[in-house]
């Protein structure tokens, strides 16, 4: 066996071939195996090995060097699978193969190596033969041992996910290079990875971990947990990124609704002093007919007491319950930072202390906050007391309807082994280092859902973990700074945060600080950046200002032109609320993606597979964000105006704004005026615009602008609900299909299926034929190609 390492016998070669042959003999080899009723148990040479078969296109691995599997109890997997599925398993000289039915799982008997086939045995994907290890090695002085998994990456690969990592490259792919997984300050990890492959691979363990994506020359990848006892992975076979998605939200919870308002536009700062601030705020965006539903009080609300105390300062706050009820009779809701960190000497952090439920934990980010203490979110009663201490304190008491849940990571700054060797009650900090926004989040949805039944949980998450979708949480990307830099970096990490399988993302729109200090936002270049970054926005998940600095869309800041240009885009995102509220539908129903990498519709272009800067909002819109300063400060002289976008192939698209038609699969040079971010729709796409609105829910869809793109066949799925409680969850939503079939320039509407009190009995559609300038740009169509009356039965309409 050694011979074929050996071409000849020079010490050097033979010192290489000893070496190669060891590492050889050492891959754990299998000795026997057993079927189990849901998988496969191995027996190896080196340690034991289980396949689960979960459902046909869904297979958990799990390898250790103990002599028994370790009993674990998953935080991220929610579905215990408990309905077998059927399999088959065949010997073969070199490999044993699991027949799923979808999958062939092929183990190779010497290396223990998984090739995944399909179920025409075409490889998808493989393990390499240094596949599964697990080492010794002492961390934070803590003996422990590192988990860590190697595939094989073809050339032609591309590979997304992972999470939003916000100060992160501007490289979209992960393919040939390496990301830090160690959740702290403005470092994020989701350890779930797509590939164009139509494959998904998610780690199931907590610790710190590196994905390098440049092992041997970019031909391999490796994902590396610092501490655990067993290598535990899911892998789900699309090969559709829908698919893949579904299979994850399966294994980890599905995505709840959010409220109809929080698709509407969040005006928060850093920070609204008082009470008065707070209702002056409201009265501009009323009084001046500027769209908003959601108004933010953000931290330090309780100073100068100690962090955790959960109370507003009367001396600025004389009455916070009817300050949000202001808030509500001017159909805006309000949202509330609170922390998991507790000052000393408050009584939450008596009745904490006394129960043993805070950490070693300390606050230690941009100040040193001796007595601010974590408490222990993995505690399940520690959970329920913080729950109860803060919603006595702020939800009951004044009525805020969403919580921004701040400073989850838990950050505290350089002293990263402190938490490794901090002891929550499901074990070492070490071992669950990415899991705390998880379990915090559990315990607020959890509490929210039992005490506030007629009203839907919506969270705003610092650092979300995989599973945290179940939890109705957004994720935030941090305190990015006011920069091109950063506004450029946040569209790949909002594109690979929701390839994730994260839902909802959102970042602080204009940038959270400039220098720690809020930038001059009456100058040119800052008003530019603010713009652009408001498009941006607008074509997020969740739509939302926030920031040093006064930005408010009546700031006085603002130029004539940039109020213009805000309130146009503030406008078209209420306009297109019947869309969104639609694909939320979808999220909730169907595991659906809102904001797509290109690779969700256009997978097997490869000419996609690079761009960081283009995605799909839902399956009509290509959005192209206009990341760099290009009409005011130093780059003002250079002349350039445009921005390059790829129309993906195999469609035509349309200009959003001028209505113009192109071909699909070509590069543009486009021009980009200050007003305008590059807008196109997809051939055969079916857009619903509502009416102009001041906040989400002030007209029913009543009336619609059925926007129609010709040149391939499509279909939309409308959706509605009674907007803000959980009777979805018992089948009170109505859904209807809309067809176009191109060649005959027909329109379908089905049935409306599912019913709700209050539901629309008819409903009248304006359908515009979408042709040069007719049916283009923001405003209302001023004449429609058909007007019809739809009252929920079918109906076909020809144009």
């Amino acid at each position: 066996m050694i011979s074929k390492y050996l071409p000849n016998y020079s010490p050097k070669l033979l010192i290489i071939s000893l070496a190669l042959f060891c590492a050889d003999i050492a891959r754990a080899s299998v000795k026997s195996y057993h079927k189990d009723d849901d998988g496969v148990s191995f027996t190896l040479d080196k340690g034991l090995m289980k396949i689960r078969v979960c459902k046909p296109d869904i297979v958990e691995v799990k390898y250790t060097v103990f002599e028994k599997m370790p009993v674990f109890n998953s935080l991220v997997v929610n579905n215990a699978f408990k309905m077998p599925s059927k399999f088959t398993v065949t010997q073969f000289a070199n490999s044993i193969d699991i027949n799923t039915g979808k999958l062939i799982i092929r183990v190779n008997r010497k290396t223990n190596a998984i090739t995944y086939l399909d179920a025409a045995g075409k490889i998808i994907t493989s393990e390499d033969k240094s596949n599964k290890e697990m080492h010794q090695q002492t961390v934070a002085g803590i003996d422990t041992y590192s988990c860590s998994t190697t595939f094989n990456s073809p050339a032609d690969e591309a590979l997304f996910g992972l999470g939003c990592h916000p100060t992160d490259s501007l490289s979209i792919n992960y393919k040939g290079r390496n990301q830090d997984m160690a959740i702290k300050y403005m470092t994020g990890a989701i350890p779930v990875l797509l590939s164009t492959k139509g494959f998904g691979l998610m780690w199931d363990n907590y610790s710190a971990s590196n994905f390098y994506g440049t092992e041997a020359g970019n031909t391999k990848f490796k994902y590396v947990s610092e501490s655990g006892k067993q290598v535990d992975y899911y892998f789900f076979y699309g090969p559709a990124f829908d698919h893949i998605i579904d299979l994850y939200r399966i294994t980890t919870g599905k995505a709840p609704m959010y409220p109809k308002w929080a698709f509407g536009l969040f005006q928060s700062q850093d920070r609204y002093l008082s009470q008065k601030e707070i209702l002056s705020v409201k009265d501009n965006y009323r009084n001046n007919h500027i769209p908003v539903d959601v108004i933010v009080q953000d931290w330090y609300y309780w100073d100068p007491l100690p962090i955790g105390s959960h109370v507003m300062k009367p001396e600025r706050y004389p009455d916070p319950k009817a300050m949000v009820d202001e808030l509500h009779k001017a159909h805006i809701h309000g949202m509330i930072s609170i922390w998991p960190v507790f000052g000393k000497g408050t009584p939450n952090y008596d009745a904490l202390d006394k129960n043993g439920f805070l950490t070693s934990i300390t606050w230690d980010n941009v100040v040193t906050h001796t007595f601010d203490t974590y408490y222990d979110a993995h505690n399940p009663a520690a959970r329920e007391m913080y729950w109860d201490q803060a919603r006595d304190s702020l939800v009951k008491r004044y009525g805020w309807d969403a919580w921004w849940v701040d400073q989850c990571e838990p950050d505290n700054g350089t002293l990263l082994d402190e938490r490794r060797k901090a002891n929550f009650s499901v074990g070492k900090g070490i071992d669950y280092f990415n899991t705390y926004s998880l379990e915090h989040s559990k315990g607020l949805y959890k509490g929210w859902r039992r005490d506030i039944p007629g009203k839907r949980a919506y969270f705003l998450i610092r650092q979300a973990f995989a599973g945290e979708q179940r939890n109705a949480a957004t994720l935030w990307s941090s305190d990015i700074s006011c920069s091109y830099q950063a506004l450029k970096s946040q569209v790949p990490q909002a594109i690979n945060a929701c390839v994730s399988g994260i839902p909802y993302w959102t970042s602080d729109i204009g940038g959270y600080h400039y220098h720690w200090t809020a930038p001059d936002w009456s100058k040119p270049e800052f008003q530019e950046l603010f713009t652009r970054w408001f498009q941006f926005g607008t074509f997020s998940p969740i739509f939302r200002i926030h920031g040093k600095g006064e930005r408010a869309l009546f700031s006085k800041n603002w130029s004539d032109q940039t109020k213009a240009i805000l309130l146009k885009y503030d406008n078209l995102r209420y306009r297109l609320l019947p869309y969104i509220y639609s694909l939320a539908g979808r999220v909730t129903q169907e595991n659906y993606t809102i904001m797509r990498s290109l690779a969700f519709d256009f997978r097997n272009d490869k000419n996609v597979y690079d761009i960081p800067d283009q995605y799909m909002f839902g399956s009509a819109f290509l959005v192209n964000p206009v990341t760099e300063q290009l009409y005011s400060g130093e780059n003002a002289a250079s002349g350039k105006h445009t921005r390059e976008v790829y129309l993906p192939a195999g469609t035509a698209w349309y200009d959003f704004w001028t209505g113009k038609k192109y071909s699909g699969g070509k590069k543009m040079e486009v021009n980009v005026p200050i007003e305008t971010m590059p807008l196109y729709v997809k051939a055969g796409s079916i857009v619903p615009m509502g009416q102009h609105m001041q906040y989400a829910t002030e007209k029913p869809a009543d009336k619609i602008e059925l926007r129609i793109y010709p040149g391939a066949d499509g279909e939309f799925k409308f959706y509605e609900d009674e907007n803000d409680n959980y009777h979805y969850e018992k089948g009170r939503y109505a859904t209807f299909k809309i067809t176009w079939t191109d060649k005959s320039h027909q329109l379908s509407i089905s049935d409306t299926k599912g019913n709700f009190p209050g539901m629309l009995k008819k409903r009248t559609f304006n359908i515009v034929l979408v042709k040069d300038a007719h049916g283009s740009d923001e405003g209302i169509t001023a004449t429609a190609d058909k007007t019809i009356t739809y009252t929920g039965k079918a109906m076909v309409v020809k144009l």
